[in-house]
């Protein structure tokens, strides 16, 4: 198991790098470990992987299987008993998962160069966290020391989860704001928050009606001048299946002339991908020339 008990991507089989495993992911949570299947497996295939599993890690305290491929199907235990608050340690910061309340735990494991580097530039900084979720970005930010993070979602339990987060570090929530707006429709009342020294943009792929990568990247992109300061950086996440880091790049040189890319990266070592270009990445942007 990971050292310290620190949150890590143990098998990533979605990168297609591992044939015949591409519908499986194995996380570490400290003594707890998480598997997800994308794609029908037998029982005997299952319980083999147990078996296997426990013979190479005896210590864990719980084994969990959660198959994607049956929507609404509860995670299953398989090796001893689900932790009553079961946490993502990561960087010395802590975060609550939530299992059985969706598809996701409430926490995005391949993000943790997102977040050290969110945590790296926040210094003294006002932030705007768009597309927040459960607020591990404004966790990061606060921690490295950001003087303001406003965090917005649709998602109001999301959100509730987020101030948990803060809670749980033991950060001052009145440097932390948790508004339930609906991003396009709200740009008015955001503007009149800023301006944000540094923004940070990590849709969904999709998100219903309110976001798909290829129709809004472009549109976010357009308005982010009208939010941020004179020397303000974007740090911008894709996980866009169909949406490469250069697409995105393009966007922002077309809809912020003048600006540079400063910093692309992959998710890690932890995430190999059989196409590196269609993997997740985080970009840095930042003006040209600081006036």
């Amino acid at each position: 198991m990971p050292r310290n008990g620190e949150a890590r991507r143990l098998f990533h089989g979605r990168g297609r790098v591992f044939p015949g495993y591409q519908d499986l992911v194995i996380d570490s949570y400290g003594d707890l470990l998480w598997i997800t299947l994308f794609a029908q497996r037998n029982q005997g295939w299952q319980e083999e992987l147990r078996r296997t599993l426990q013979d190479l890690f005896p210590e864990l305290a719980c084994m969990v299987l959660q198959r994607r491929d049956l929507p609404g199907e509860e995670p299953r235990v398989l090796v001893g008993r689900l932790p009553v608050q079961p946490l993502a340690r990561e960087a010395g910061l802590s975060y609550l998962l939530r299992p059985g309340a969706g598809q996701n735990l409430g926490f995005f494991i391949d993000m943790a160069r997102g977040r050290e580097l969110v945590r790296s530039l926040a210094a003294g900084k006002k932030v705007l966290n768009l597309f927040a979720y459960s607020c591990s970005f404004s966790v990061a930010a606060l921690a490295g020391g950001a003087q303001q993070v406003v965090n917005v979602d649709m998602n109001r339990g999301a959100l509730d989860l987020g101030r948990r987060n803060h809670q749980l570090n033991r950060l001052d929530l009145r440097r932390a704001s948790f508004l339930p707006y609906e991003i396009f429709r709200s740009l008015s009342r955001l503007r009149k928050l800023g301006p944000f020294d540094l923004v940070i943009c990590d849709p969904p792929y999709s998100q219903g009606r309110s976001f798909n990568a290829e129709a809004h990247w472009p549109k976010l992109v357009a308005k982010l001048q009208g939010l941020l300061g004179r020397r303000g950086e974007v740090v911008a996440c894709l996980n866009a299946p169909q949406m490469t880091a250069a697409d995105l790049g393009a966007i922002f040189a077309r809809e912020l002339p003048g600006w540079r890319e400063a910093l692309c990266c992959g998710a890690g070592d932890d995430f190999p991908v059989q196409e590196p270009r269609l993997g997740v990445t985080i970009q840095h942007f930042v003006p040209s020339v600081a006036e």
